[in-house]
């Protein structure tokens, strides 16, 4: 009705989401340059959180529709209380696969033969979960099985996990989630919008369907509908929208506070309207380190604002030079292994007394030692790849561009 009043050429506010309407805010941007590095590692988990309503699959739709399928193949699900064999079951229906029959097993082949054929056609595949809290705790150790699926070296599968803030509760907390919180490679939890987002937010939307001014705005609607809401895009989706069919009915041409209040007050008595406190930010998950060693520290605990170009550029070169140092210890190893075990073989061929005990405690050591130079150096990568994350939010927000210059 409001549409043809006002001349748009559509919906702009409906509650279902829309990749058209997408609006990066500065939370949606934080998360989109997570999601894009995430992706460009092709493989482990990306985990997505946030309130009912703050974006999620929004922003997941955006992502996908600038993605070339010929490269990636792409599966969504939305789940419901799932076990871990109907996951299973669920995952194939999603790419497509017939399974014969309703076993685990079937299932579970009809998906390794799919993943490595795509593979084989040069594309990667990618399993998006959304509503991932609703799933029980051995549908997620499923889908963490899922991803050891492999074409030599190379991960065939990697899924991005959309929730509420509860499963980042259940992924943080859970001891039976450790070797799935060990390959989550970036993470980030959707806040609300800021006060000053919520103009621009609903003109964006309005623009999208063609508004030309008609109907006008109040400033103060900006605020106290931000207010009401929390900040959440779909509340206010719900609150401009009955604005918009309320001025259509009054046959107005600006929005103001009195009808804010009166649509407000219409929520209230048919129970539709819920105030939304910003809820406290989630701290980032870390990743993961290997047993025994301190855990990486989490991005957004990093001081980005205080950095300048050169500390940034610091950061860099330390740790590439932590990296090198670690690799060529490790080669050195490698090379000490390697000689050990020539002189066993030449100690042997000669008929000598072998020494076996000796020798093979030796090799021992030398494996223990080599073992203990690649987890170091898994951890190196896992910093690096933080302090790059920590540098494209400082760039993309601004303070970079500006120390730059």
């Amino acid at each position: 009705m409001f549409d043809q009043f006002y001349g748009f050429e559509g919906r702009p506010f409906q509650l279902t989401p829309d990749p058209t309407f997408y609006f990066e805010s500065a939370t949606h941007r934080k998360a989109l340059s997570y999601l894009g590095y995430g992706l460009a590692q092709g493989e482990g988990f990306v985990v997505i959180t946030g309130e009912v309503g703050a974006g999620k699959s929004t922003l997941v739709s955006h992502l996908m529709a600038s993605i070339d399928p010929a490269r990636l193949t792409a599966a969504c699900i939305v789940t419901s209380a799932l076990d871990g064999e109907a996951i299973v079951h669920v995952v194939a229906q999603a790419f497509g696969l017939p399974v014969a029959g309703h076993d685990k097993a079937s299932a579970l082949g009809a998906i390794e033969g799919f993943l490595h054929a795509e593979a084989r056609a040069g594309r990667r595949c990618l399993l998006i979960v959304d509503e991932a809290q609703n799933l029980a705790i051995d549908a997620v150790e499923e889908l963490r099985m899922l991803s050891n699926f492999q074409l030599g070296s190379h991960p065939l599968l990697q899924t991005l996990l959309l929730g509420q803030p509860e499963f980042r509760a259940t992924l943080l907390e859970s001891p039976l989630l450790e070797q799935l919180r060990q390959r989550v490679i970036a993470t980030h939890h959707l806040t609300a919008m800021e006060p000053r987002e919520v103009q621009a937010y609903v003109e964006h939307r309005l623009n999208c369907v063609g508004w030309k001014g008609n109907p006008g705005f109040d400033q103060r609607v900006f605020a106290e509908a931000h207010e009401a809401t929390g900040g959440i895009p779909r509340r206010i989706n719900q609150i401009v929208n009955r604005l918009l069919l309320l001025g259509a009915v009054e046959q107005r041409s600006l929005i103001d506070l009195d009808m804010l209040h009166e649509v407000l007050g219409e929520l209230d008595e048919d129970g539709t309207r819920t105030l939304v406190c910003p809820s406290e930010p989630v701290a980032e998950v870390a990743m993961a380190a290997p047993s025994g060693q301190a855990p990486a520290r989490p991005v957004d605990a990093l001081p980005v604002d205080s950095l300048d170009a050169k500390a940034a550029m610091a950061l860099i070169e330390a740790a590439l030079a932590d990296r090198d140092s670690q690799i060529d210890e490790l080669q050195h190893a490698v090379l000490e292994l390697a000689a050990n075990v020539e002189r066993q073989k030449d100690t042997v061929a000669a008929g000598e007394d072998p020494r076996v005990e000796a020798l093979l405690d030796q090799l021992a050591q030398s494996a223990a030692r080599t073992s203990q130079l690649e987890a170091r150096l898994e951890e190196q990568e896992r910093t690096l790849r933080h302090t790059l994350t920590m540098l494209i939010e400082w760039f993309e927000g601004g303070q970079g561009q500006r120390q730059a210059a």
